[in-house]
Protein backbone atom coordinates (compact mmCIF):
# COMPACT_ATOMS: atom_id res chain seq x y z
CA UNK A 1 0.00 0.00 0.00
CA UNK A 2 1.22 3.69 -0.02
CA UNK A 3 -0.25 5.23 2.20
CA UNK A 4 3.01 7.28 3.64
CA UNK A 5 2.42 8.99 0.24
CA UNK A 6 -1.55 10.16 0.88
CA UNK A 7 -2.51 7.45 -1.70
CA UNK A 8 -0.01 8.60 -4.70
CA UNK A 9 2.30 5.53 -6.29
CA UNK A 10 5.50 6.07 -8.06
CA UNK A 11 9.06 7.27 -8.16
CA UNK A 12 10.33 8.86 -4.71
CA UNK A 13 10.74 12.20 -5.06
CA UNK A 14 13.38 14.29 -3.28
CA UNK A 15 13.09 17.98 -1.82
CA UNK A 16 15.71 20.34 -1.67
CA UNK A 17 16.23 24.32 -0.46
CA UNK A 18 19.33 25.34 -1.75
CA UNK A 19 18.44 28.70 -2.31
CA UNK A 20 20.24 28.08 -6.14
CA UNK A 21 23.44 29.40 -4.13
CA UNK A 22 26.30 29.07 -6.38
CA UNK A 23 29.96 28.62 -4.00
CA UNK A 24 33.48 27.99 -5.90
CA UNK A 25 35.98 26.20 -3.33
CA UNK A 26 39.81 26.67 -5.10
CA UNK A 27 41.72 25.31 -1.63
CA UNK A 28 41.54 21.99 -0.75
CA UNK A 29 39.44 21.58 2.14
CA UNK A 30 35.51 20.87 2.70
CA UNK A 31 32.66 22.16 1.40
CA UNK A 32 29.46 21.99 3.93
CA UNK A 33 26.20 21.99 2.13
CA UNK A 34 23.46 24.25 3.65
CA UNK A 35 20.82 23.36 6.17
CA UNK A 36 18.04 22.45 3.19
CA UNK A 37 20.34 21.29 0.36
CA UNK A 38 19.82 17.64 -0.63
CA UNK A 39 21.04 18.34 -4.47
CA UNK A 40 23.40 20.46 -6.11
CA UNK A 41 25.41 20.44 -9.70
CA UNK A 42 28.99 20.26 -9.49
CA UNK A 43 31.75 21.67 -12.11
CA UNK A 44 35.04 20.14 -11.03
CA UNK A 45 38.06 21.75 -12.65
CA UNK A 46 41.57 20.49 -12.84
CA UNK A 47 44.37 22.61 -12.62
CA UNK A 48 46.23 24.39 -15.82
CA UNK A 49 50.07 23.52 -16.81
CA UNK A 50 52.58 25.77 -16.61
CA UNK A 51 53.96 27.17 -19.88
CA UNK A 52 57.13 26.26 -21.65
CA UNK A 53 59.93 28.70 -22.40
CA UNK A 54 62.65 29.32 -24.85
CA UNK A 55 65.61 32.04 -24.89
CA UNK A 56 65.06 33.76 -28.70
CA UNK A 57 62.51 30.94 -29.55
CA UNK A 58 59.26 30.90 -28.16
CA UNK A 59 57.24 28.43 -25.62
CA UNK A 60 53.65 26.58 -25.81
CA UNK A 61 50.87 27.41 -23.62
CA UNK A 62 50.24 25.29 -20.97
CA UNK A 63 46.82 22.71 -21.19
CA UNK A 64 43.67 23.73 -19.23
CA UNK A 65 42.25 21.15 -16.75
CA UNK A 66 40.23 18.67 -17.26
CA UNK A 67 36.68 19.61 -16.69
CA UNK A 68 33.50 17.73 -15.95
CA UNK A 69 30.23 18.31 -14.95
CA UNK A 70 27.30 16.38 -13.09
CA UNK A 71 23.91 17.53 -12.25
CA UNK A 72 21.10 16.68 -9.67
CA UNK A 73 23.69 15.51 -7.36
CA UNK A 74 22.42 13.85 -3.83
CA UNK A 75 23.70 15.21 -1.01
CA UNK A 76 22.80 15.44 2.84
CA UNK A 77 22.02 18.74 4.19
CA UNK A 78 24.39 20.93 6.59
CA UNK A 79 27.38 17.74 5.73
CA UNK A 80 31.00 18.76 4.89
CA UNK A 81 32.27 16.93 1.73
CA UNK A 82 35.78 16.71 1.42
CA UNK A 83 37.22 17.95 -1.82
CA UNK A 84 40.78 17.83 -3.38
CA UNK A 85 42.06 21.26 -5.29
CA UNK A 86 44.80 20.92 -7.49
CA UNK A 87 47.62 23.65 -7.57
CA UNK A 88 48.20 25.19 -10.82
CA UNK A 89 51.49 23.48 -12.96
CA UNK A 90 54.65 26.06 -12.89
CA UNK A 91 55.90 27.70 -16.14
CA UNK A 92 59.46 26.82 -17.37
CA UNK A 93 62.29 29.01 -16.40
CA UNK A 94 64.74 28.61 -19.07
CA UNK A 95 64.83 26.50 -22.01
CA UNK A 96 61.94 24.33 -21.31
CA UNK A 97 59.44 22.73 -20.75
CA UNK A 98 56.58 24.08 -17.90
CA UNK A 99 55.18 21.51 -15.20
CA UNK A 100 52.05 19.71 -15.68
CA UNK A 101 48.60 20.35 -13.55
CA UNK A 102 47.52 18.63 -10.89
CA UNK A 103 43.97 16.69 -10.08
CA UNK A 104 41.41 18.03 -8.55
CA UNK A 105 38.50 15.41 -6.68
CA UNK A 106 35.33 16.15 -5.67
CA UNK A 107 32.10 14.44 -5.51
CA UNK A 108 33.05 11.64 -6.86
CA UNK A 109 34.77 13.03 -9.66
CA UNK A 110 38.22 13.40 -10.69
CA UNK A 111 39.56 15.79 -13.23
CA UNK A 112 43.37 15.68 -14.51
CA UNK A 113 45.73 18.49 -14.68
CA UNK A 114 46.51 19.46 -18.02
CA UNK A 115 49.64 18.97 -20.12
CA UNK A 116 52.70 21.13 -19.89
CA UNK A 117 53.56 23.28 -22.95
CA UNK A 118 57.01 22.56 -24.43
CA UNK A 119 59.83 24.56 -24.82
CA UNK A 120 62.89 25.25 -27.05
CA UNK A 121 65.09 23.01 -25.13
CA UNK A 122 62.35 20.25 -25.25
CA UNK A 123 60.03 20.96 -28.10
CA UNK A 124 57.07 18.03 -28.01
CA UNK A 125 54.51 19.65 -25.71
CA UNK A 126 53.04 17.34 -22.62
CA UNK A 127 49.73 15.14 -22.76
CA UNK A 128 47.22 16.17 -20.49
CA UNK A 129 43.63 16.61 -19.70
CA UNK A 130 43.80 19.43 -22.80
CA UNK A 131 47.61 19.32 -24.35
CA UNK A 132 50.32 21.78 -24.13
CA UNK A 133 51.25 23.97 -26.70
CA UNK A 134 54.27 22.87 -28.95
CA UNK A 135 57.70 24.62 -28.49
CA UNK A 136 59.61 25.79 -30.97
CA UNK A 137 63.28 25.28 -31.93
CA UNK A 138 66.44 24.77 -34.29
CA UNK A 139 65.82 22.06 -36.51
CA UNK A 140 62.09 21.62 -36.32
CA UNK A 141 58.84 22.78 -34.19
CA UNK A 142 57.31 20.48 -31.24
CA UNK A 143 54.36 19.04 -31.49
CA UNK A 144 51.59 19.44 -29.47
CA UNK A 145 50.37 17.54 -26.45
CA UNK A 146 47.63 14.90 -26.81
CA UNK A 147 44.15 16.12 -24.78
CA UNK A 148 41.75 13.31 -23.34
CA UNK A 149 38.12 13.34 -23.28
CA UNK A 150 38.12 16.40 -20.70
CA UNK A 151 39.82 18.61 -22.72
CA UNK A 152 41.49 18.77 -26.34
CA UNK A 153 45.06 19.22 -28.25
CA UNK A 154 47.43 21.53 -28.11
CA UNK A 155 48.31 23.57 -30.88
CA UNK A 156 51.77 22.49 -32.81
CA UNK A 157 54.19 24.82 -32.62
CA UNK A 158 56.42 26.57 -35.52
CA UNK A 159 60.55 26.23 -36.50
CA UNK A 160 60.14 30.51 -36.80
CA UNK A 161 60.42 30.81 -33.56
CA UNK A 162 56.66 30.68 -32.31
CA UNK A 163 55.09 28.51 -29.63
CA UNK A 164 51.38 26.78 -29.89
CA UNK A 165 48.71 27.54 -28.09
CA UNK A 166 47.92 24.87 -25.37
CA UNK A 167 44.35 23.37 -25.39
CA UNK A 168 41.37 24.56 -23.39
CA UNK A 169 38.21 22.24 -22.27
CA UNK A 170 36.21 23.78 -25.19
CA UNK A 171 38.58 23.65 -28.21
CA UNK A 172 41.99 22.91 -29.33
CA UNK A 173 45.20 24.86 -29.24
CA UNK A 174 45.97 26.92 -32.27
CA UNK A 175 49.03 26.10 -34.27
CA UNK A 176 51.70 29.01 -34.05
CA UNK A 177 52.65 30.48 -37.54
CA UNK A 178 55.51 32.21 -38.52
CA UNK A 179 54.29 35.96 -37.41
CA UNK A 180 52.33 34.76 -34.11
CA UNK A 181 52.71 31.83 -31.02
CA UNK A 182 48.90 29.80 -31.34
CA UNK A 183 46.18 31.16 -29.34
CA UNK A 184 45.11 29.07 -26.70
CA UNK A 185 41.90 26.70 -27.07
CA UNK A 186 38.17 28.39 -25.46
CA UNK A 187 37.04 26.38 -21.87
CA UNK A 188 33.82 25.69 -21.15
CA UNK A 189 31.09 27.17 -19.25
CA UNK A 190 29.49 26.24 -15.69
CA UNK A 191 26.76 28.59 -14.49
CA UNK A 192 27.43 31.65 -16.77
CA UNK A 193 31.24 31.24 -16.01
CA UNK A 194 33.72 29.88 -18.60
CA UNK A 195 36.32 27.52 -17.06
CA UNK A 196 39.87 25.42 -17.99
CA UNK A 197 41.11 27.50 -21.29
CA UNK A 198 44.39 27.13 -23.00
CA UNK A 199 47.66 29.38 -22.58
CA UNK A 200 48.74 30.85 -25.60
CA UNK A 201 52.26 30.26 -27.03
CA UNK A 202 55.04 32.78 -27.20
CA UNK A 203 56.45 34.55 -30.06
CA UNK A 204 60.27 34.66 -30.54
CA UNK A 205 62.08 37.07 -32.08
CA UNK A 206 60.11 39.95 -33.68
CA UNK A 207 56.54 38.01 -33.55
CA UNK A 208 53.46 37.91 -31.77
CA UNK A 209 52.71 36.01 -28.44
CA UNK A 210 49.08 34.04 -28.87
CA UNK A 211 45.83 35.07 -26.87
CA UNK A 212 44.88 33.23 -24.07
CA UNK A 213 42.10 31.23 -24.22
CA UNK A 214 38.50 32.08 -22.79
CA UNK A 215 38.46 30.60 -19.18
CA UNK A 216 41.70 31.75 -17.50
CA UNK A 217 44.15 30.92 -20.32
CA UNK A 218 47.50 33.24 -19.58
CA UNK A 219 48.77 35.08 -22.98
CA UNK A 220 51.92 34.45 -24.24
CA UNK A 221 54.90 36.54 -23.88
CA UNK A 222 55.26 39.44 -26.57
CA UNK A 223 59.51 40.65 -26.12
CA UNK A 224 59.53 43.37 -29.15
CA UNK A 225 58.32 46.70 -29.46
CA UNK A 226 57.06 49.79 -27.34
CA UNK A 227 55.27 49.60 -24.29
CA UNK A 228 52.87 47.35 -23.31
CA UNK A 229 54.59 44.35 -24.22
CA UNK A 230 53.93 41.01 -22.16
CA UNK A 231 57.77 40.64 -21.00
CA UNK A 232 56.99 36.98 -19.55
CA UNK A 233 54.21 34.15 -20.29
CA UNK A 234 51.18 35.41 -18.26
CA UNK A 235 49.89 32.67 -15.42
CA UNK A 236 46.67 31.53 -15.90
CA UNK A 237 43.61 32.79 -13.87
CA UNK A 238 43.72 31.60 -9.86
CA UNK A 239 40.33 29.04 -9.68
CA UNK A 240 39.60 28.44 -13.33
CA UNK A 241 42.05 25.79 -14.33
CA UNK A 242 43.42 27.52 -17.18
CA UNK A 243 46.89 26.78 -18.91
CA UNK A 244 49.76 29.47 -18.30
CA UNK A 245 51.19 31.44 -21.50
CA UNK A 246 54.05 30.65 -23.08
CA UNK A 247 57.59 32.52 -23.13
CA UNK A 248 60.81 33.25 -24.08
CA UNK A 249 63.76 35.65 -23.50
CA UNK A 250 63.66 39.75 -23.33
CA UNK A 251 65.59 42.93 -23.73
CA UNK A 252 66.79 43.46 -20.36
CA UNK A 253 65.32 40.56 -18.93
CA UNK A 254 67.37 36.83 -20.50
CA UNK A 255 65.69 34.79 -17.73
CA UNK A 256 62.64 33.33 -19.73
CA UNK A 257 59.74 32.30 -18.17
CA UNK A 258 56.53 30.73 -19.29
CA UNK A 259 53.29 31.79 -16.97
CA UNK A 260 52.12 29.05 -13.89
CA UNK A 261 48.86 27.63 -14.41
CA UNK A 262 45.83 28.44 -12.94
CA UNK A 263 44.97 26.52 -9.79
CA UNK A 264 41.37 24.33 -10.34
CA UNK A 265 37.98 24.65 -8.15
CA UNK A 266 34.83 22.79 -7.39
CA UNK A 267 31.92 24.78 -8.32
CA UNK A 268 28.64 24.25 -6.66
CA UNK A 269 24.85 25.28 -7.40
CA UNK A 270 22.76 24.27 -4.04
CA UNK A 271 19.50 23.63 -6.04
CA UNK A 272 15.80 24.27 -5.35
CA UNK A 273 13.58 21.88 -6.48
CA UNK A 274 10.16 19.80 -5.10
CA UNK A 275 9.41 18.08 -8.67
CA UNK A 276 6.70 15.67 -8.74
CA UNK A 277 3.46 15.00 -6.70
CA UNK A 278 3.30 15.26 -2.82
CA UNK A 279 0.84 14.96 -0.34
CA UNK A 280 -0.06 17.03 2.35
CA UNK A 281 1.98 15.09 4.84
CA UNK A 282 4.97 14.62 2.72
CA UNK A 283 5.09 18.67 2.37
CA UNK A 284 4.99 19.07 6.14
CA UNK A 285 7.80 16.94 6.88
CA UNK A 286 9.85 18.12 4.06
CA UNK A 287 8.70 21.95 5.74
CA UNK A 288 9.71 20.94 8.99
CA UNK A 289 12.87 19.21 8.04
CA UNK A 290 13.83 22.78 6.14
CA UNK A 291 13.92 21.13 3.09
CA UNK A 292 10.74 22.42 1.53
CA UNK A 293 11.43 25.43 -1.09
CA UNK A 294 9.85 28.45 -0.17
CA UNK A 295 8.62 30.18 -3.39
CA UNK A 296 7.41 33.57 -3.14
CA UNK A 297 7.51 35.65 -6.16
CA UNK A 298 7.78 39.50 -6.64
CA UNK A 299 6.65 41.45 -9.89
CA UNK A 300 7.63 44.63 -11.08
CA UNK A 301 11.59 44.33 -11.17
CA UNK A 302 13.08 46.54 -13.30
CA UNK A 303 17.07 45.97 -15.20
CA UNK A 304 19.54 47.67 -17.35
CA UNK A 305 21.91 44.84 -18.65
CA UNK A 306 25.17 46.01 -20.27
CA UNK A 307 27.73 43.76 -21.56
CA UNK A 308 31.59 44.42 -21.72
CA UNK A 309 33.02 45.98 -24.81
CA UNK A 310 35.06 44.78 -27.28
CA UNK A 311 38.76 45.16 -27.58
CA UNK A 312 40.75 47.78 -30.33
CA UNK A 313 41.92 46.13 -32.92
CA UNK A 314 45.73 46.68 -32.95
CA UNK A 315 48.05 48.11 -35.91
CA UNK A 316 45.53 50.45 -37.72
CA UNK A 317 42.57 49.11 -35.72
CA UNK A 318 39.07 49.51 -35.90
CA UNK A 319 37.67 50.31 -32.34
CA UNK A 320 35.82 48.03 -30.29
CA UNK A 321 32.18 47.43 -30.18
CA UNK A 322 30.04 48.77 -26.96
CA UNK A 323 28.81 45.41 -25.30
CA UNK A 324 24.79 44.43 -25.83
CA UNK A 325 22.17 46.78 -24.28
CA UNK A 326 19.45 45.46 -22.66
CA UNK A 327 16.95 47.48 -20.82
CA UNK A 328 12.88 47.29 -19.30
CA UNK A 329 10.64 49.92 -19.85
CA UNK A 330 10.98 51.47 -16.22
CA UNK A 331 6.94 51.74 -15.68
CA UNK A 332 6.96 49.45 -12.75
CA UNK A 333 9.46 51.43 -10.99
CA UNK A 334 8.95 55.52 -11.43
CA UNK A 335 8.82 56.09 -15.16
CA UNK A 336 12.59 57.39 -15.14
CA UNK A 337 14.01 57.75 -18.84
CA UNK A 338 14.94 54.70 -20.82
CA UNK A 339 17.10 54.39 -23.78
CA UNK A 340 15.06 53.01 -26.56
CA UNK A 341 15.75 49.99 -25.94
CA UNK A 342 13.29 49.65 -23.00
CA UNK A 343 10.49 50.83 -25.31
CA UNK A 344 7.58 48.22 -24.48
CA UNK A 345 9.82 46.13 -22.44
CA UNK A 346 8.25 43.81 -19.66
CA UNK A 347 10.19 44.03 -15.75
CA UNK A 348 10.80 41.10 -14.49
CA UNK A 349 9.23 38.87 -12.18
CA UNK A 350 11.74 37.04 -9.74
CA UNK A 351 11.25 34.69 -6.80
CA UNK A 352 11.76 35.66 -3.31
CA UNK A 353 14.56 35.01 -0.30
CA UNK A 354 16.50 32.72 -2.66
CA UNK A 355 19.87 34.06 -4.36
CA UNK A 356 19.96 35.07 -8.51
CA UNK A 357 23.09 34.65 -9.94
CA UNK A 358 24.35 38.03 -11.89
CA UNK A 359 27.28 37.87 -14.41
CA UNK A 360 28.71 40.93 -15.15
CA UNK A 361 30.77 40.81 -18.62
CA UNK A 362 34.59 41.49 -18.63
CA UNK A 363 36.10 43.68 -21.28
CA UNK A 364 38.01 42.28 -24.47
CA UNK A 365 41.48 41.73 -22.86
CA UNK A 366 44.21 44.08 -24.60
CA UNK A 367 45.21 42.25 -27.58
CA UNK A 368 48.56 40.98 -27.59
CA UNK A 369 49.81 42.86 -30.29
CA UNK A 370 48.84 43.45 -33.77
CA UNK A 371 47.64 41.35 -36.51
CA UNK A 372 46.77 38.23 -34.93
CA UNK A 373 43.90 38.62 -32.33
CA UNK A 374 40.44 40.62 -31.27
CA UNK A 375 38.65 40.10 -28.25
CA UNK A 376 35.27 40.68 -28.25
CA UNK A 377 33.72 41.31 -24.80
CA UNK A 378 31.84 38.68 -22.40
CA UNK A 379 28.17 38.23 -22.17
CA UNK A 380 26.42 40.14 -18.61
CA UNK A 381 23.74 37.94 -17.54
CA UNK A 382 20.64 38.61 -15.37
CA UNK A 383 17.41 36.55 -14.68
CA UNK A 384 17.51 34.82 -17.73
CA UNK A 385 18.54 37.66 -20.71
CA UNK A 386 21.68 38.20 -21.59
CA UNK A 387 23.47 40.98 -23.34
CA UNK A 388 25.71 40.12 -25.92
CA UNK A 389 29.60 41.44 -25.47
CA UNK A 390 30.96 43.59 -28.09
CA UNK A 391 32.83 43.09 -30.97
CA UNK A 392 36.38 43.43 -31.12
CA UNK A 393 37.77 45.72 -33.58
CA UNK A 394 39.58 44.39 -36.80
CA UNK A 395 43.10 44.31 -36.88
CA UNK A 396 45.83 45.06 -39.70
CA UNK A 397 43.74 43.87 -42.63
CA UNK A 398 40.67 42.25 -40.66
CA UNK A 399 37.06 43.02 -40.62
CA UNK A 400 35.37 43.92 -37.16
CA UNK A 401 34.09 41.16 -35.30
CA UNK A 402 30.29 41.14 -34.63
CA UNK A 403 29.06 41.92 -31.25
CA UNK A 404 26.27 43.32 -28.99
CA UNK A 405 27.67 46.65 -31.17
CA UNK A 406 29.92 45.66 -33.83
CA UNK A 407 34.07 46.59 -33.98
CA UNK A 408 35.22 48.69 -36.62
CA UNK A 409 36.87 47.93 -39.46
CA UNK A 410 40.53 47.32 -39.67
CA UNK A 411 43.18 47.96 -42.68
CA UNK A 412 46.59 48.15 -44.11
CA UNK A 413 49.52 50.67 -44.79
CA UNK A 414 49.01 49.41 -48.58
CA UNK A 415 45.69 49.22 -49.06
CA UNK A 416 42.92 49.12 -50.18
CA UNK A 417 42.01 52.63 -50.24
CA UNK A 418 38.40 52.00 -48.98
CA UNK A 419 37.55 49.22 -47.00
CA UNK A 420 39.16 46.13 -46.53
CA UNK A 421 38.67 42.05 -45.98
CA UNK A 422 36.11 41.54 -43.51
CA UNK A 423 33.72 45.03 -43.24
CA UNK A 424 32.70 46.36 -40.63
CA UNK A 425 31.29 44.46 -37.64
CA UNK A 426 27.42 44.05 -37.07
CA UNK A 427 25.62 44.23 -34.28
CA UNK A 428 24.80 40.91 -33.43
CA UNK A 429 22.01 39.52 -32.43
CA UNK A 430 20.74 42.79 -33.23
CA UNK A 431 18.84 45.14 -31.15
CA UNK A 432 21.42 45.64 -28.44
CA UNK A 433 23.99 48.47 -30.27
CA UNK A 434 24.91 49.67 -33.48
CA UNK A 435 27.57 48.22 -36.24
CA UNK A 436 31.09 49.66 -36.88
CA UNK A 437 32.66 51.82 -39.27
CA UNK A 438 34.90 51.07 -42.41
CA UNK A 439 37.98 52.00 -43.13
CA UNK A 440 40.33 53.49 -45.27
CA UNK A 441 44.06 52.90 -46.22
CA UNK A 442 46.34 53.55 -42.60
CA UNK A 443 42.53 54.41 -40.79
CA UNK A 444 40.25 52.12 -38.64
CA UNK A 445 36.39 52.65 -38.54
CA UNK A 446 35.21 53.69 -35.04
CA UNK A 447 33.53 50.67 -33.02
CA UNK A 448 29.67 50.87 -32.73
CA UNK A 449 27.45 52.19 -29.97
CA UNK A 450 24.90 51.25 -28.02
CA UNK A 451 23.15 54.82 -29.30
CA UNK A 452 24.51 54.72 -33.01
CA UNK A 453 26.60 53.63 -35.56
CA UNK A 454 30.26 53.98 -35.08
CA UNK A 455 31.89 56.13 -37.69
CA UNK A 456 33.68 55.77 -40.69
CA UNK A 457 37.40 56.93 -41.00
CA UNK A 458 37.16 59.98 -42.77
CA UNK A 459 40.29 59.83 -44.69
CA UNK A 460 43.67 58.20 -45.25
CA UNK A 461 46.45 59.63 -43.49
CA UNK A 462 49.50 60.38 -46.51
CA UNK A 463 53.20 59.94 -45.80
CA UNK A 464 55.51 60.88 -44.11
CA UNK A 465 54.27 63.94 -42.55
CA UNK A 466 51.11 63.90 -39.99
CA UNK A 467 47.45 64.76 -41.23
CA UNK A 468 44.55 66.72 -39.86
CA UNK A 469 41.16 65.62 -39.02
CA UNK A 470 40.14 63.70 -41.82
CA UNK A 471 43.30 61.58 -41.91
CA UNK A 472 42.40 59.85 -38.62
CA UNK A 473 40.19 56.93 -37.52
CA UNK A 474 36.79 56.78 -37.02
CA UNK A 475 34.78 57.93 -34.19
CA UNK A 476 33.61 55.75 -31.85
CA UNK A 477 29.66 55.42 -31.77
CA UNK A 478 27.79 57.01 -29.02
CA UNK A 479 26.26 55.41 -25.91
CA UNK A 480 22.45 55.32 -24.97
CA UNK A 481 20.91 57.01 -21.81
CA UNK A 482 19.20 55.42 -18.84
CA UNK A 483 18.00 57.11 -16.01
CA UNK A 484 17.61 53.78 -13.94
CA UNK A 485 19.96 54.29 -11.71
CA UNK A 486 18.56 58.06 -10.40
CA UNK A 487 20.01 60.45 -12.84
CA UNK A 488 20.72 60.02 -16.61
CA UNK A 489 23.91 58.21 -17.14
CA UNK A 490 25.09 57.43 -20.98
CA UNK A 491 27.32 54.00 -21.46
CA UNK A 492 28.04 51.89 -24.04
CA UNK A 493 29.57 54.22 -26.35
CA UNK A 494 32.36 52.73 -29.01
CA UNK A 495 35.81 52.99 -29.71
CA UNK A 496 37.77 55.35 -31.51
CA UNK A 497 39.64 53.72 -34.81
CA UNK A 498 43.65 54.03 -34.93
CA UNK A 499 45.95 55.58 -37.53
CA UNK A 500 49.10 55.31 -39.00
CA UNK A 501 50.95 58.92 -40.14
CA UNK A 502 48.47 61.34 -38.22
CA UNK A 503 48.40 64.04 -35.44
CA UNK A 504 45.03 63.54 -34.51
CA UNK A 505 43.45 61.09 -32.32
CA UNK A 506 39.92 59.72 -33.14
CA UNK A 507 37.70 60.23 -30.20
CA UNK A 508 35.50 57.21 -28.05
CA UNK A 509 31.77 57.63 -27.78
CA UNK A 510 30.23 59.57 -25.55
CA UNK A 511 29.77 56.75 -22.89
CA UNK A 512 32.65 55.34 -21.89
CA UNK A 513 34.23 54.67 -25.41
CA UNK A 514 38.25 54.57 -25.57
CA UNK A 515 40.12 57.22 -27.37
CA UNK A 516 41.98 55.65 -31.21
CA UNK A 517 45.58 55.84 -31.19
CA UNK A 518 47.71 57.93 -33.41
CA UNK A 519 51.54 58.45 -34.45
CA UNK A 520 53.85 55.42 -35.54
CA UNK A 521 56.34 53.46 -34.07
CA UNK A 522 54.00 52.62 -30.89
CA UNK A 523 52.76 56.18 -29.43
CA UNK A 524 50.90 55.16 -26.29
CA UNK A 525 48.24 57.76 -26.46
CA UNK A 526 45.43 54.65 -27.38
CA UNK A 527 42.76 54.30 -24.39
CA UNK A 528 41.09 51.75 -22.71
CA UNK A 529 36.92 51.82 -22.48
CA UNK A 530 35.72 52.88 -19.17
CA UNK A 531 35.30 50.44 -16.84
CA UNK A 532 31.37 49.25 -15.89
CA UNK A 533 30.09 51.50 -19.44
CA UNK A 534 30.85 48.45 -21.84
CA UNK A 535 33.00 51.36 -23.45
CA UNK A 536 34.84 49.99 -26.55
CA UNK A 537 38.67 50.17 -26.73
CA UNK A 538 40.74 52.51 -28.94
CA UNK A 539 42.19 51.20 -31.86
CA UNK A 540 45.94 51.63 -32.22
CA UNK A 541 48.33 52.57 -35.05
CA UNK A 542 51.47 51.58 -36.57
CA UNK A 543 54.41 49.20 -35.36
CA UNK A 544 53.78 46.71 -32.89
CA UNK A 545 50.40 47.91 -31.71
CA UNK A 546 48.56 46.78 -28.72
CA UNK A 547 44.56 47.28 -29.26
CA UNK A 548 43.68 48.68 -25.86
CA UNK A 549 40.92 46.47 -23.74
CA UNK A 550 37.22 47.24 -23.57
CA UNK A 551 35.16 48.38 -20.59
CA UNK A 552 33.48 46.14 -18.16
CA UNK A 553 29.80 45.61 -18.19
CA UNK A 554 27.22 46.47 -15.51
CA UNK A 555 23.62 45.49 -14.15
CA UNK A 556 21.59 47.78 -12.23
CA UNK A 557 18.20 46.16 -10.67
CA UNK A 558 15.20 48.90 -9.41
CA UNK A 559 12.22 47.19 -7.48
CA UNK A 560 9.30 48.77 -5.81
CA UNK A 561 9.86 50.38 -2.54
CA UNK A 562 8.64 47.60 -0.69
CA UNK A 563 11.04 44.94 -1.45
CA UNK A 564 14.79 45.01 0.08
CA UNK A 565 17.14 43.63 -2.33
CA UNK A 566 20.35 42.29 -0.82
CA UNK A 567 23.72 42.21 -3.03
CA UNK A 568 27.01 40.08 -2.89
CA UNK A 569 29.97 40.16 -2.40
CA UNK A 570 30.04 43.79 -1.17
CA UNK A 571 31.57 45.38 -3.75
CA UNK A 572 28.16 45.91 -5.56
CA UNK A 573 26.33 48.31 -3.77
CA UNK A 574 22.34 48.77 -3.07
CA UNK A 575 20.47 52.49 -3.04
CA UNK A 576 17.26 54.28 -2.79
CA UNK A 577 15.71 56.33 -4.93
CA UNK A 578 14.33 59.44 -4.62
CA UNK A 579 10.97 58.12 -4.59
CA UNK A 580 11.43 55.28 -2.29
CA UNK A 581 12.51 52.79 -5.36
CA UNK A 582 15.24 49.89 -3.98
CA UNK A 583 18.05 50.45 -6.33
CA UNK A 584 21.20 47.15 -6.68
CA UNK A 585 24.04 48.29 -9.02
CA UNK A 586 26.44 45.40 -9.84
CA UNK A 587 29.98 46.46 -11.02
CA UNK A 588 31.51 42.29 -10.56
CA UNK A 589 30.03 39.05 -10.70
CA UNK A 590 27.69 38.62 -7.68
CA UNK A 591 23.84 37.54 -6.77
CA UNK A 592 21.11 39.01 -5.50
CA UNK A 593 18.33 38.69 -3.04
CA UNK A 594 14.42 39.91 -3.35
CA UNK A 595 12.32 39.94 -0.44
Amino acid sequence: MARSNGGIIGKTNKTSFGKNTLTSTTSTGCFTTQPGTTLLNVAVVGSGAGGGAGGTRGGGGGGAGGFQTSTCVAVCANTAYPVTIGAGGAGAVGDGKGTDGNNTVGFCLTSPGGGAGGGQGSLPANPGASGGGGGSGPGGAGCGGTGGPLGNDGGDGHPSYTGGGGGGAGAVGSDSTSSAGGNGGAGSSFECTTYAGGGGGAEGTGACGGCGGSGGGGPGSKSTGPSPSVPKGVSGTAGTGGGGGGGNSTPGNPGEAGGNGGGGAVVTKELNKASGMWSIQSQYSAQRAGTWPAFVEYSGIDYLIIAGGGSGGGKRGGGGGAGGYKESAGTSTGCYTVSPFGSGVAALTLEGFVTHDITIGAGGAQTPCGGTCTNNGSNSVFGGITATGGGGGGSEGQGGNPGGSGGGQGNTDSGPGTGGPGGAGAASPAGQGFAGGTSLRRAGGGGGGSGAVGSNAPGSPSSPSPTGPSGRGGTGGAGATSGISGSCVQRGGGGGGGAQYTGTVAPGGAGGGGTGSTGQGGSPNATAGTANTGGGGGGDQDGPAFGRAGGSGIVIVRAPSARTLTVSPGTNSTSTAPGGQKIATFTVTGTLTVS
